[in-house]
């Protein structure tokens, strides 16, 4: 069993599902632009006491993309349900059935089974978040590009120190998962022999490696969060002291930056769920399973 093979069989599943999870990004990508639009006109009608309705045309692009956003989202979340369910079928069917031929107690089976678990919670939770949040953080790029390329251009260069240090942090974090791993496939076992000294000592060996990928993740974000308030503070004096923009687009602007500095907030996190899965595939696959 590998994430090619899972990946490969409930294909049309998973795509249909990633496919309403872009719907809902590219449409809530677009809305900050609009709804700065619709802002500008309505700041003109109302300043100018004009009697104009310059601003139905902006209203109305902005309530379809919202429109749109929640379609997108509703049927993503819809789909998703069925498609992981079926998924997690053929993956704790396989594991358990290699684990009969392999001989494995029971214990062992069962704790393969559980962390087979990790691959549905990947595609269902996190691999959605990775496409949701690299679709925005670029997308956002993309857009700022549109009002001020420095301000694009200052997103951009953000980027490649913080997939440095997420580098360093998954090959650090990937021996830390096996320790825990390791520990998780003896636990059964110990719940088996009722051997209370030991499930004491089993609890005791997983604080050394969730304590150490705390503190990976700490450093992350603080690093990140360090970094993005220099960002923030470069775009604000760009858009007011440079620019001069309207009102609207100040709001756009900072909704796009708003974006691109939340997705930061996902990635630890989003790192953690990646190291364990190339390590639990790894596992997995040394034992030749075919979904």
């Amino acid at each position: 069993m590998n994430f090619k093979l899972i990946m490969k069989k409930h294909a049309w599943g998973i795509v249909w599902v990633l496919f309403f999870l872009l719907l809902e990004n590219v449409a809530w990508l677009l809305e900050p632009t609009y709804f700065g639009k619709l802002l500008d006109a309505l700041i003109d009608k109302f300043y100018n006491d004009d009697l104009k309705m310059n601003y139905v045309v902006p209203l109305a692009f902005w309530m379809g993309i919202y429109l749109l956003t929640t379609l997108g989202g509703a049927l993503s979340r819809f789909l998703s349900g069925k498609a992981y369910s079926r998924l997690y079928v053929d993956i704790a069917g396989a594991v358990i059935a290699n684990s009969t031929l392999q001989g494995y107690p029971p214990s062992k089976t069962l704790a393969r089974a559980e962390l087979a678990k990790e691959y549905v919670t990947f595609l269902k939770d996190r691999l959605p978040e990775v496409v949701w949040q690299i679709s925005g953080t670029f997308g956002a790029v993309g857009a700022l590009f549109f009002y001020d390329w420095r301000i694009a251009a200052i997103g951009l260069a953000v980027i490649f120190p913080i997939a440095l240090v997420y580098n360093r942090y998954r090959k650090q974090v990937t021996k830390l998962q096996t320790d825990l791993h390791n520990n998780r496939e003896d636990l059964f076992q110990l719940f088996e022999n009722h051997n209370t000294v030991a499930i004491k000592d089993y609890y005791l060996g997983m604080v050394a490696p969730q304590t150490s990928i705390s503190r990976w993740n700490a450093f992350n974000y603080t690093f990140t969060k360090l970094l993005m308030m220099g960002v923030f503070v470069a775009v604000l004096f760009i858009c007011v002291d440079v620019d001069k923009f309207s009102t609207g687009k100040i709001y756009a602007i900072v909704s796009y930056l708003w974006t691109f500095i939340l997705s930061t907030d996902y990635l630890p996190g989003l790192m953690e769920s990646v190291t364990s899965l190339i390590e639990l595939n790894d596992r997995l696959k040394q034992e030749k399973i075919e979904p």
